[in-house]
């Protein structure tokens, strides 16, 4: 009677944290628990074979925005080629406006929100009876004490090749309509000291990279503290060990005990994942987000030139309520402040997110399919949409990967988002592409575009290979390697 929980990761560095939650908590099923992950893109037929492999009786899945298009057709094969499995579907994606959806048409049973607790009790019924009646079962949220963490369940490979995710606390107590976070009541804390025993019992079997998925984990201070002085604690124990942690800040709340706090943090050690989002009050005030921009430009400031710390600062573009000037504006003002990394997002309709009321009056047109993008608003038409999806593509090649650090100042002179949007559209006509550019291809064409602009030959050349020592048209220098962390796949927990 085998119970398999199974999910399709972005990528095999992301390690699911949502099916070990669930594998910890199987209670007396677990020892007939087994995980069977796999990576999008892997041929259906090949991760059906997988599956049936172990002769389950119960497929769980776990159904995210980023797979639910390749895990619908693995549920449509394993229902005809082994109908006598049954199919239970859990996630994000599917806990919300699930009657409309393909995939839970297909499944046998749904469990909507946490599955702690409700998805062992489902499998427990569907193999020893009363058979469940309902279809969709609404997952119960238990107190945080008697939620079982998971962590002992990342394996030796999992510790060695992987980002292994973990949590202090569940949910956030902010509304923003564009998050599901939005339908939490509050954040929910697990308790700090079994927490930092099993972070305790990761570090010593080797772990040495952590992403805290929490979604404010500066909300309480003295949490964040105690936490911080554990990565601290193992850094001077050893110095040449390195251990790397990522955070998600509040940018508005940034007490001085927690700046001493991550002062104290050497290079390459942190990272902090803030979201800006708008720098518009008005945009702020319709998706009732409550921020103080003053206040968080300050911090954000401070964090650039006071900590060691890694920034990577998000922004949304197609907020309701927000033209291509104000979003140029919040731009330029994010650049600078000089964070490392700007995460420039296009708006993405998360099912059952409160961000669908302003449909109508603001005219939102989005993709009907995965990731919903936001393909017009009434203040952004669609061509204009797409040169914004062009430009947020080629920063990431240019600005965000670190690899034209010195030439990067030079493109963007006074007026960052109009020039790097000139280059975008000049790019993506050369070009006709957004991927598959070829490293070598791209600093000539970025060199080209400075000669355009009425830089030199040689000092067009000569800069970009100061950042690139590849095929230019000048000779290149050998640049200094940039360390930029990996980004990270955002909130993997179920």
């Amino acid at each position: 009677m085998t119970i398999l929980l199974s999910t399709l990761n972005a990528r095999y560095a992301h390690a699911s944290l949502g099916l070990r939650y669930l594998l910890a908590n199987m209670g007396a099923l677990q020892e007939q628990t087994r995980l069977a992950e796999f990576v999008i893109g892997a041929k259906t037929t090949d991760i059906v074979e997988r599956l049936l492999a172990h002769r389950p009786r119960i497929i769980g899945f776990g159904v995210y925005i980023w797979n639910v298009e390749e895990t619908t057709r693995v549920v449509a094969m394993l229902k005809r080629v082994a109908p006598q499995v049954v199919l239970v579907l859990g996630g994000p994606e599917v806990s919300f406006e699930s009657s409309e959806q393909g995939i839970v048409q297909l499944a046998d049973y749904l469990v909507t929100g946490w599955g702690d607790v409700t998805f062992p009790k489902l499998c427990g019924e569907i193999l020893h009876g009363p058979k469940p009646l309902m279809k969709v079962h609404v997952g119960v949220q238990p107190p945080m004490a008697d939620i079982k963490l998971p962590y002992a369940l990342y394996t030796e490979q999992d510790i060695a090749h992987r980002t292994l995710y973990v949590e202090a606390s569940r949910g956030c107590p902010f509304k923003c309509e564009f998050c599901l976070s939005a339908l939490d009541k509050t954040a929910w804390p697990f308790g700090l000291d079994s927490f930092l025993a099993e972070l305790e019992a990761l570090h010593a079997r080797g772990a040495r990279l952590f992403k805290f998925v929490d979604r404010t984990f500066n909300l309480n201070i003295k949490t964040s503290l105690k936490i911080m002085q554990f990565f601290l604690d193992k850094i001077a124990a050893d110095p040449a060990d390195p251990v790397y942690a990522h955070f998600e800040l509040v940018p508005d709340h940034l007490p001085d005990a927690l700046k001493e706090g991550i002062a104290k943090f050497p290079p390459g050690a942190l990272q902090f994942e803030i979201g800006i989002q708008s720098f518009n009050p008005d945009v702020q005030a319709l998706v009732s987000r409550r921020q103080d921009n003053a206040k968080a430009a300050d911090n954000i400031g401070w964090l650039c030139e006071h900590s060691h710390a890694h920034l990577h600062v998000d922004l949304i573009a197609g907020l309701p309520g927000e033209d291509i000037d104000s979003f140029a504006r919040g731009f330029d003002r994010l650049v600078a402040l000089k964070p490392h990394e700007i995460q420039f997002g296009i708006l993405k309709r998360l099912r059952g997110t409160p961000i669908i009321r302003h449909t109508e009056q603001y005219k939102m047109v989005f993709d009907p399919y995965p990731p919903y993008t936001i393909l017009s608003t009434s203040l952004i038409d669609f061509a204009s949409m797409q040169r914004l999806v062009r430009f947020a593509r080629y920063w990431d090649l240019v600005a965000n990967s670190g690899r034209f650090a010195n030439t990067l100042g030079q493109m963007l002179g006074d007026a960052p988002f109009n020039n790097f949007m000139a280059f975008s559209d000049w790019l993506y006509a050369k070009t006709d592409a957004t991927h598959r550019i070829a490293l070598d291809k791209l600093a000539a064409l970025v060199a080209q575009w400075l000669q355009a602009r009425g830089m030199s030959k040689d000092a067009a050349g000569a800069l970009v290979g100061s950042d690139y020592a590849g095929r230019v048209d000048a000779p290149a220098q050998k640049a200094k390697p940039v360390a930029v962390p990996v980004r990270q796949a955002r909130h993997l927990a179920a």
